[in-house]
Formats: structure tokens, sequence, C-alpha cells
């Protein structure tokens, strides 16, 4: 799609921005240095930021000669964003200010059977106004509300199309929150909003390109190429979970068999533990949370069912991702998501020994294989980016009607 001169004006803006957050306080000239814009074109949207209330200046830095430099930061009193995370078994909101420091969290727990769309609804309705009351945020100061929601989404008309793990198709989801939330709503999903969460914080920051695997219920891989968010020519890039593992596998609610998901994911995992021992005590049917929980427990003290378990999940994930670095050769491959978060170490370990059976040596000897250093939920900081830009692209007004095209945004500049 050929990209405007205002789309990229607010790519740009949204850039500078990145940047003075993530080193703050910056001036101009170091501000043109990192982002590759000219110096005249920094100084324009630094302007404009001013004026949106999103930067300040803050003096002076010390100059040995010459004319000094002033210095900008950015105003994190100067709005707020809300980072959504609609998970399989949760949701999970948080409150930022503009500098993405966490201000308030609200939690709502989804119970089998308990996801259909208006349960959910009801759920981000209810801890959105929770975040907003902990924090004390003037209404009129929430730029927006970022919210991920896993599956394929049409960003343009704010459609969750399909999320087999929900068993959601075409849910009007965006319409359904406008119903319940009077602020600005912008959708993605975790795969992008994981992804846009590391660029700006994590292990792929200052990376040309990344893969970040999300290893939660669901599978998926968000990807940064060339230096900025790959989403395909439908946003639907990244379904890896759903690429075959094992022919003639095990059933994936997408409805094809082997899926990488149907071994890797937590679900998946317990499938595992339950194939080496059905009656560990490791084992809580229907609880994922807790069999993950119970898993990372027996793994500290080096249970044989526990370590085994891990190192049979390792194997197919490292195989599945042996195929990303054959195929991507990326700079980093980053382990996200709850799961991740839980097996820690030991289950980074063994993938890296499992990729290094697997992958090309080539490739392989380029790409650095991490945990992700997020300590908080990346999906949320990463939904909250979105609702930045479309704060950037609307020019930074409090609108409360928001068409289906103005609530879009992306998780990185435009590409």
């Amino acid at each position: 799609m050929k990209r405007t001169s205002r789309d990229i004006r607010t790519a740009n803006r949204y850039e500078v921005l990145r940047q003075i957050i993530a080193a703050s306080p910056t001036s101009r000239q170091e501000l043109a240095a990192a982002t590759g814009l000219s110096l005249a074109t920094v100084a324009t949207l630094v302007g404009e930021l001013l004026d949106l209330r999103m930067i300040t200046e803050v003096g002076f830095e010390d100059s040995a000669g010459g004319r000094p430099r002033g210095l900008v930061a950015v105003d994190a009193s100067g709005g707020a964003l809300i980072g959504v995370d609609i998970a399989e078994t949760y949701v999970h909101v948080e409150l930022f200010d503009l500098a993405l420091n966490v201000l308030a969290r609200a939690d709502e727990e989804m119970r089998p059977g308990e996801n259909r769309p208006e349960r959910v609804v009801g759920g981000v309705a209810a801890a959105v106004g929770s975040v907003v009351a902990r924090a004390g945020i003037a209404a009129d100061r929430v730029l927006g509300v970022g919210v991920s929601v896993p599956g394929q989404v049409d960003r343009d008309t704010g459609v969750a199309a399909y999320a087999p793990n929900l068993d959601w198709h075409d849910v009007p989801l965006l319409d359904l929150l406008a119903e319940h939330i009077a602020y600005p709503l912008y959708l993605d999903n975790p795969l992008r909003a994981c992804t846009v969460a590391e660029l700006w914080f994590g292990a792929a920051r200052g990376r040309g390109d990344a893969v970040v695997v999300n290893l939660g219920t669901g599978v998926g891989a968000g990807l940064a190429l060339g230096g900025g968010l790959h989403r395909g020519v439908s946003n639907s890039a990244g379904e890896w979970g759903h690429t075959t593992l094992v022919l003639d596998g095990r059933l994936c609610h997408c409805g094809n068999h082997g899926c990488v998901e149907t071994y890797v994911g937590a679900p998946g995992i317990m499938q595992n533990l339950r194939e080496l021992d059905p009656a560990s005590p490791l084992l809580h049917p229907g609880d994922q949370t807790a069999t993950v929980d119970a898993l990372a427990r027996a793994v500290a003290a080096d249970d044989p069912v526990a370590l085994k378990v891990v190192r049979d999940t390792a194997r197919y994930l490292g195989a599945g991702i042996s195929d990303l670095v054959n195929l991507l050769n990326p700079e980093v491959v980053v382990l996200s998501s709850w799961v991740a978060s839980r097996l820690g170490e030991p289950l980074l370990d063994e993938v890296r020994a499992a990729v290094a059976r697997h992958a090309l040596r080539r490739p392989l000897a380029a790409t650095e294989i991490v945990l992700s250093p997020i300590p908080s939920d990346p999906v949320s900081l990463g939904a909250a980016t979105f609702a930045l830009e479309g704060a950037l692209q609307s020019g930074g007004r409090r609108t409360r009607v928001v068409s289906a095209r103005s609530r879009t945004a992306s998780g990185a500049p435009p590409s």
C-alpha cells in the first residue's frame, strides 16, 4: 500500500518520540543522528511534539565551546495510555504515562467457556475503568486504548477476524468495546505488541532483524525485518504457530494437524506431561497456569519428569525456531510471553541446544537466542504504543467518537 505524506510524517513523528522516550533528555542533534532524519526535519517534528505537550524543554547540555544545545525530554504527565492484553485465560490491563511507566494494573480471569465476546468486553471495560480510577487520571488525559487480541485481526475495521483458541470468527471487537469505553480504540494482536515492546525496550532494541516468539496458550512469531515491523499484506504475518511441525500430528484448534502450537503452547505442554506421566501431580487439568507453574517449580527442584517435559518441549520448539533462523536470518530470537517467562533459563538452555542441532551453521552463528528482558507484561506495553501512534496520527486530539479508519494504529512506524 502506497504511503501518503501524512503517513510518512506520522512515522517520523513517532520515531522521534520513540527516541526521546528511550534517551531523555536528548538534543535535536542526537535525535537526527539516531533517526537518520535531517536536523531541520527533526527540529520541525520536535516543535510539533512540544505543541502537543508530549515533550518539554529541559535546559541545555554542557558545552566546551560554541552554542549550547537545547535538550528535550518526554513530558510523562502530558497524557496517559492504556494497553489491553486479551488472552485465552485472562484480561490484563495497564495504564502508562507518556514515558511508558506503569501507573496502574488490573486483571480479569477468564475461565474455560467464559470467553464469549460479550463476557470479554465486559471484563475489558471493568479493568479499563479500574486502572483509570486507581491512577487517579482525569478522563480527558487518556489519549487512547490499545487492544491486543490473539489471532488474525483487521485493524481498519476493528474486527477480530479469526481467533481459533477463543473460537471467534469476525467479532466486531472495537465496536463492542466502544459501547462501554469512551476513549479512542486501536486494535492489533499480541505478536505485533510483543515485537514492538522488544523494539522499544527489550532485546530487539537497536536490532534491524528480530523474531519474537510468543509462548502462551497460543504460539506465534512477531517479525521485525529491516528495522520495521513486518505485517504481511493482510496483517497476518507471524502465524508460525500454525505451521506444520509433525505430519498427521495432534489436532489443532485451527482444524489442521501437527501445528507447532499443539506441541509448545501451554495446552501442548500439558499434553507432553500427560503422555509422559498421566498421573503426575504436576498436572492440573483445565488449569494451564497452575500446570506450567508446577513444572517450573519442579524443574528448579531437579524433578526428572519435569526436566523431561521441558526437554521434550524444547526439542519441538527448537526445531520450529531453527526454521525461522534459516528462513529469516535474524540477529536475535526473543522468547516472550508468560510460558517463556515462567519456565525461564532451563527452557532457554534446552532450546538453544535444540536449535543448534537443526539450524544451518552460518545463519545460526549470527543469531542470539534470549529470554525477553521486559519485567512487565510486554503485550500491554506494546498495545499502549498502538494508542500512542494513534494519538500522534490524530495530532493528539482526545476524540471520543472514533471512526473505524481513525481507530487504526500500527505498533511501529508504518512500513
